[in-house]
């Protein structure tokens, strides 16, 4: 009879009942129908559980350093870079918004807030430039999808605490599919340039912008610094062992500098300050991502360090806070935070009656029985999730679908980290997905446009987004090459 939980949530689902409460009510009714009512204790104790973990501690930190960078004027300084850079491409503005998704990406890890903040301020400055309404919300609902694809991400936090895969892992194989989803987005702008008469550009650079002489420095030394790094790691890895790394990083410093100066006679002024100001905000998946490949602090930790970087940028370098904006940016995070946790705490809990329903075993051996194929079987297990997408946020999916099809396919050959990200790329794409995907209705909500018409608008995209999941999916190296790499993945 607990086979049935699936049906009775998914029917909880269309009559309209919230995820959280579906997840816990399913499952509690049919223990209560069974005369398990000892199982319904294990069921709601298991909603704390679920939550009572150290690793899921990273979610609301990284929650509170995206909101603290947000209210400190950050959004507006990527997108001031990213127009420098991509505005004179035709169809400029939306070229902006898949490279500012790309850049708050390493913010936040949300989609949600990617879709909020930059689609209140690039949806009007689009519509203004002569871009139609649903053209714009639909580009920021579709590029919004890279945010828990590039870390941070949250939602491949869930999966390595779920699965109990390295979360460092998971963060590095999300770089490069990431990066081909907004490629691919701007591929698609440009074909539609034509058929859409889009708005011609212009490279804008903002004009007499200021930088606070602290602010300069700062920019100043953290260029030099990461360059000197990245090109001390490129001499290390090559060079025989034995010399100090060090050496390679005082030689690196110099080169930067050299390298930097001779940048710096190539462009106006105006284009440094604009750079210079996207520097520190910047800083943050580096400072993150660096730490983790470094072994400096854990995923978790990461995540404080970068709530303690985004209050000694916002009080102290750029001053764009004061302690009155502290109230509202600590509820907005504890709100997104209990939101992603209580519906973690749930599917943990709805998870129970997934081992004791026997769930795993039965839909294991229906897939084996469909082909023996591996790459078929990928491909169906696509469809599969893409629909699952278009109707459930990726969090509770991950947590209710990874333990049971995450052994099946590890079991058929395909690498654990692999298959995390197929998973996680594809639900996270279902976040745009009519008929139910959530950065619809939060576009919707910020453009005023209907989420019917934003749903015709986005095909094209979502079209694209499909073509880079097939290829992650078949082309194991896209995900597993970096953490390679790095050593964390062997």
């Amino acid at each position: 009879m607990l086979i049935w939980f699936l049906p009775l949530f998914l029917l909880f689902l269309l009559i309209g009942l919230p995820v959280f409460f579906g997840l816990l009510a399913a499952p509690g009714l049919l223990l209560w129908l069974n005369g398990q009512e000892k199982d319904i204790t294990l069921l709601y104790r298991n909603v704390y559980n679920g939550m009572d973990s150290f690793p899921l501690m990273a979610i609301p930190f990284f929650m509170l350093a995206g909101e603290m960078m947000n209210k400190g004027g950050i959004t507006i300084r990527l997108v001031e870079f990213s127009q420098a850079l991509m505005g004179h491409l035709r169809g400029g503005l939306a070229h902006v918004n898949v490279l500012s998704s790309i850049l708050f990406a390493g913010l936040s890890g949300s989609a949600v807030a990617d879709t909020s903040a930059l689609g209140s301020m690039l949806i009007p400055a689009m519509e203004k430039q002569g871009y139609t309404r649903r053209f714009a919300a639909a580009i920021t609902a579709a590029s919004s999808v890279i945010g828990p694809i590039i870390p941070p991400s949250g939602i491949m936090i869930i999966y390595a605490y779920v699965m109990g895969e390295s979360v460092a892992a998971l963060f590095l194989a999300g770089i490069v599919p990431g990066v081909m989803v907004g490629v691919g987005l701007m591929v698609m702008i440009r074909v539609l340039a034509d058929r859409y008469d889009l708005p011609k550009a212009e490279r804008i650079v903002i004009k007499d912008q200021s930088i606070s002489p602290i602010e300069g420095w700062f920019s100043f030394f953290l260029l030099r610094v990461n360059l000197g790094g990245i090109l001390a790691m490129i001499a290390s890895a090559m060079a025989p062992e034995g010399i100090n790394g060090w050496i390679f990083f005082a030689i690196g410093l110099v080169i930067a500098h050299v390298i930097l100066m001779a940048m710096r006679k190539q462009v106006s002024s105006d284009f440094r300050i604009v750079c210079k100001r996207a520097v520190v905000p910047l800083q943050t998946p580096i400072l993150i991502l660096g730490g983790i490949l470094v072994g400096v602090f854990t995923p978790t930790e990461a995540a404080a360090v970068a709530v303690f970087y985004a209050v000694i940028v916002a009080f102290f370098i750029l001053r764009t806070m004061s302690l009155r904006d502290l109230p509202e940016v600590l509820s907005r995070a504890a709100l997104t935070s209990a939101v992603v946790l209580l519906l973690v705490g749930a599917a943990m809990a709805f998870k129970t009656v997934v081992s004791l329903s026997y769930a795993p075993q039965i839909l294991a051996d229906y897939i084996l029985s469909l082909s023996e194929n591996p790459l078929m079987l990928l491909f169906l297990i696509n469809i599969l999730l893409f629909i699952v997408g278009m109707f459930l946020d990726a969090g509770p999916a991950i947590i209710i679908l990874g333990p049971i099809l995450g052994p099946i396919f590890v079991d058929l050959g395909v690498h654990p980290v692999h298959f995390a990200i197929i998973m996680s790329v594809n639900l996270t794409v279902g976040l745009a997905t009519p008929p139910m995907g959530l950065v619809l209705f939060v576009a919707s909500s910020v453009s005023g446009e209907r989420v019917e018409t934003i749903s015709k608008a986005i095909l094209p995209f979502l079209a694209v987004e499909v073509i880079v999941i097939f290829l992650i999916t078949y082309v194991p190296a896209i995900s597993l090459t970096i953490p390679r790499l790095t050593g964390f993945v062997q």
